[in-house]
């Protein structure tokens, strides 16, 4: 009994760990149902997803979003998105619903689509930035008109089973929950308005759902060392994608279409060492009197996928004192108020906020000027280098820590006396 009570822990304990992410504790994805009238035999409801991770954004080629209905619910109409299927509408006569399945499943419109058709914050195709990045482009909505449902908020019952696949899979969604009826300004800002009813549905994120091994991985290098540490071999995983990766010279390149993203975003990627569709090289460049200075370096060696809105969230202790960062934004993220170690870099809108594809255009970089605290300040046991990097929210693999580029005073003085130790003893056997 207790083995399987400590075995259950472990579990929930487990599963609440992976959907955790210690530099944005609070970020997650909710999806509020505000509803704005009743219908002869439903209702008709506002629905915004609101993306509060501080540097996870949604991605081409967008969100889908799914549930059950707890009735009979069928949709009349949408506005601002469409369903995916209509199902089997046969029995009904006259008007058809926009979706008759009992799990329908939403995506959002393409730019572009007639105006009749668009709702506030929709037609994006799916994209949704992160909070942290761009709070104006953090929500996306859409109206639907919902029949053969409850009339009143006694009647009505919630949708459940929610599934938010962004674009691949990664999120939890928990269970809708009725909350206060959200409060609207009119236009003139001189009346409220409120919903006659509002529940919300909150998803979390959880790298270990989303996929076994990472997507991202971390190479170093310094001044003080000739020594580049790379990436670590098959950081991304190795099983059966050297069979698949293409080399830079192939002629393979050339087909077209071969560009064009999959609903999955299953990379093409280039044959490396580490297999991994993203590499960030930090380099510590340069050391000032009372300033260190650092140049970041993003290359994608995805052949099938441009990233926008790329976000680059990196901890470190000095970065509290962020003086200067070129061609890069930056925002410092403050996960646990009282300490300053993590921030966000991400594009300058229209200049390089897109990362291409991999090829001779696939990489960004900026260099960071930091001011010394001269009380903690050192280049020992790797200080230089950065404990965490997240690319667009995912965790990169870092290398060892014990194959850092060391300082030249530290670890080659004992190479040195050893290598003496040896001379010095050979000649002694040689001379006896």
């Amino acid at each position: 009994m207790r083995l399987n009570i400590s075995v259950l822990c472990v579990i929930v304990l487990f599963s609440y760990a992976a959907a955790y992410d210690p530099l944005d504790p609070n970020g997650n994805i909710t999806i509020k149902w505000d509803v704005v009238s009743w219908t002869a035999d439903g209702y008709v409801a506002a629905v915004t997803m609101s993306n509060f991770q501080m540097y996870r954004h949604i991605m081409n080629p967008g969100w889908t979003l799914g549930w059950s209905w707890a009735k009979k619910e069928v949709i009349w109409s949408m506005v601002g998105s469409q369903t995916t299927e209509q199902g089997d509408c046969s029995k009904f006569k006259g008007n058809v619903p926009h979706c008759c399945k009992k799990t329908p499943t939403v995506v959002d419109f393409l730019p572009g689509v007639p105006y009749n058709q668009q709702f506030s914050n929709c037609c994006k195709g799916g994209v949704v930035a992160a909070w942290g990045q761009d709070p104006s482009s953090a929500v996306s909505a859409f109206q639907i008109s919902v029949g053969q449902a409850g009339t009143s908020n006694k009647t009505v019952k919630l949708p459940k089973n929610f599934t938010l696949l962004a674009p691949g899979p990664g999120y939890t969604c928990g269970p809708a929950k009725i909350v206060p009826s959200t409060t609207f300004l009119t236009a003139d800002k001189r009346r409220k308005t409120q919903a006659l009813m509002t529940w919300n549905v909150t998803c979390t994120y959880s790298q270990f759902l989303a996929r076994k091994n990472p997507s991202c991985c971390v190479s170093l290098s310094s001044f003080y060392n000739e020594t580049i540490t790379p990436c670590p071999s098959c950081a991304c995983g190795c099983q059966n994608n050297k069979k698949n990766c293409v080399k830079g010279n192939s002629k393979f390149l050339d087909m077209v279409g071969l560009h064009t993203p999959k609903r999955d975003n299953e990379p093409l990627l280039q044959c490396t060492h580490h297999m991994c569709p993203i590499r960030v090289h930090w380099h510590v460049k340069t050391n000032y009197k009372d300033y260190w200075r650092v140049k970041l370096a993003v290359t994608n060696f995805n052949y099938r996928l441009n990233y926008s809105l790329w976000t680059l969230a990196v901890q470190h202790p000095n970065l509290n004192n962020v003086t200067q960062v070129f061609s890069f934004d930056y925002k410092p993220l403050l996960p646990y108020q009282s300490i300053n170690d993590t921030g966000m870099f991400y594009g300058m809108k229209y200049f390089n906020d897109l990362l291409m594809e991999a090829g001779p255009s696939g990489n960004v970089q900026s260099e960071v000027l930091l001011q010394k605290n001269k009380e903690t300040f050192t280049f020992n046991q790797g200080w230089a280098f950065p404990r965490r990097v997240y690319f667009n929210g995912e965790e990169c693999m870092m290398p060892s820590p014990d194959s850092y580029p060391y300082l030249p005073n530290s670890s080659p003085k004992n190479v040195l006396n050893f290598q003496t130790f040896i001379i010095s003893f050979l000649l002694f056997l040689a001379l006896w």
